[in-house]
């Protein structure tokens, strides 16, 4: 069957089980969206207002369904404005496909109209990228793009296609299976190491489990949970990680890093052993390296090899897969006599319950106000029951969901980690709102970060989404504020919002619901009030504290033991 190159992308989208593909059209996909628009039944097409938007919904999607999110811009800006998506989805480990549109072959590097070199701006920051120079490669290329952005370490892959490349025929073939000689994840952990793995979790007197995001990628909480309740050992998860194990869990011990729990950091100070499931070492996480963890001895289980002692040494390197190596690790350690020593894991479990008594979250919402940004987070998961899908942009209300909104279930918490991106928050929980239609969205924001991507409040109008903003509003950047109260004698330099605009006046006019709360008597009425609605989006204006604070908070360069509690 000859097909033109628009008509032959379609067909691989159907393909690949593509329902939902998130995009902004131009001159150089015209031909693609044309193909689009005669298959309407097939792939439903989200209109965004801006490209960055298309590729965090993209995000959000795929992070909700570990499916792979897919995302199609035009050439120059366009492909530009998908930038900080990519490298979102990079740092984040997102399978992704974005396919930007280029000017014909003909025209490539001769300064043409809305022409940029988006394979060389996007290589440090893609798994992998392509330019389609054959219409006869444009199949293969993208099962290719496909098989790489969902296999192993998943990310973004970006297919560069020319404009004459749509135009062009051929005979239409998808294979059915990809191989690539260079590209040949491992998915299975070493025996040997799986072994060496099990002795050291027998002889440990003090341990942790360190999980992370990897976890959720892998589909491995159930895995994971099995594991940890039949060793008994104190599980902490890092930001990225947060819901593949049960935060309601005894044996849970809090998020870890930066803007972890006292408990949780000093655990993992004291720790002898340290077991770390798809977790990178992020600096977020080890504060100073050379004060990390400075007696344990150091599992790390991780598929991408380039992880394994990039930041810390480690003393047993497993490379495979999450699940599958959890599965092994529990068939071997079911194939044992011994067990942990349960009187060193009392005496352990003692002291990390002493701890918990400094209760590093402890707040107090004073019936007279400020309203605290704790108290409403508290009251959402109250009265959400756990249960929703929770997206966030950046900022001290991001370190605020992540503590206070206890995920027990994976793929709730949809958040920006490694690259930090204000203006993710809305976009994302449109994706995760197109997958899962009948649950509950909320998008947790700051005043700052909303009016990044602010304008995709139109595009929930068209496609009717019914998100619940909450936006935590505090008149500051908020994080950099807290920083230069910390580190730069309260010159608060450029972070006061001093003009903002009437947030309920401006959700109405993109004709939603909106809704200003002032004093903290409001706060659980609006939040019912807004939960009730099922099929329209709300978004709820919270005047918070002005100088509130994350604690605790682990101060650049200081050892993660080392927080600031006050």
């Amino acid at each position: 069957m000859e097909l033109t190159g628009a008509e032959i992308f379609v067909e691989c989208l159907k393909e690949e089980g593509v329902e939902t593909i998130f995009g902004y059209p131009g001159g150089a996909v015209l031909f693609i969206y044309d193909a689009l628009y005669k298959q309407q039944d097939k792939i439903n097409h989200i209109l965004v207002r801006h490209e960055q938007g298309a590729v965090h919904a993209a995000e959000g999607y795929a992070k909700a369904t570990n499916k792979p999110g897919v995302a199609l811009v035009t050439s120059g800006p366009g492909a530009t404005n998908a930038v900080t998506g990519i490298a979102d989805a990079y740092m984040d480990s997102v399978p992704l496909v974005v396919f930007t549109g280029q000017v014909p072959r003909a025209l490539i590097g001769n300064d043409a109209f809305q022409e940029v070199d988006i394979v060389g701006i996007t290589r440090p920051c893609v798994k992998h990228n392509f330019l389609v120079t054959d219409v006869r490669e444009l199949a293969t290329t993208i099962k290719k793009a496909f098989y790489i952005a969902s296999t192993g370490r998943p990310g973004p892959v970006l297919v560069d296609i020319p404009k004459d490349i749509t135009v062009a025929r051929c005979e239409f073939h998808y294979p059915k299976e990809i191989t690539m000689r260079s590209y040949n994840p491992t998915y299975k952990g070493n025996k040997r190491q799986v072994r060496r793995a099990v002795d050291l979790m027998l002889e440990a007197k003090r341990p942790v489990l360190y999980t992370g995001g990897g976890v959720v990628l892998s589909g491995a909480a159930h895995e994971l949970t099995e594991m940890t309740r039949e060793l008994g050992f104190p599980i902490t998860e890092t930001l990225m990680g947060l819901g593949a194990y049960p935060s309601m869990d005894k044996q849970f011990i809090g998020m870890l890093g930066m803007h972890g729990t006292y408990e949780a950091n000093h655990a993992m100070h004291k720790a002898d052993l340290v077991i770390a499931i798809g977790a990178r070492f992020d600096d977020r996480v080890t504060g100073n390296v050379d004060k990390f963890c400075p007696d344990a001895r150091i599992i790390h289980i991780d598929i991408d090899p380039a992880s394994i002692s990039k930041n810390v040494h480690v003393d047993v390197p497993i490379v495979g897969d999450v699940k599958h190596v959890i599965i092994d690790l529990l068939e071997e350690l079911r194939s044992r006599t011994e067990r942990p020593d349960p009187a060193a894991l009392a005496v352990w479990w003692n002291q990390i319950n002493e701890w918990r008594k400094v209760n590093c979250m402890k707040y107090t919402q004073e019936p007279e106000g400020p309203i605290r940004a704790q108290y409403v987070i508290d009251k959402l998961w109250e009265l959400t029951g756990g249960e929703a899908y929770v997206a966030s942009d950046v900022g001290q209300h991001q370190m605020w969901a992540a503590q206070f909104y206890k995920f027990n279930k994976p793929n709730r918490w949809i958040n920006s980690g490694g690259l930090g991106t204000m203006g993710f928050g809305l976009p994302a929980a449109m994706g995760v709102q197109l997958a899962y239609p009948d649950e509950t969205v909320a998008c947790i924001t700051g005043d700052g970060s909303i009016q990044m991507c602010i304008q995709e409040l139109a595009t929930c109008l068209q496609y009717r989404l019914p998100i619940k903003v909450i936006t935590l509003n505090n008149g500051y950047l908020g994080m950099v504020r807290q920083w230069q109260e910390f580190f730069y004698q309260k010159r608060y330099a450029m972070s006061t919002m001093d003009t903002q605009p009437d947030f309920v006046k401006l959700a109405e006019a993109y004709g939603h619901v909106g809704m200003r709360i002032e004093n903290p008597a409001d706060v659980e009425g609006a939040l019912k009030e807004a939960l009730a609605m099922k099929d329209r989006l709300v978004f709820m204006d919270f005047v918070t504290a002005q100088e509130g604070n994350v604690y605790p908070m682990v101060p650049a360069g200081a050892g993660h033991n080392e927080m600031i509690l006050v």
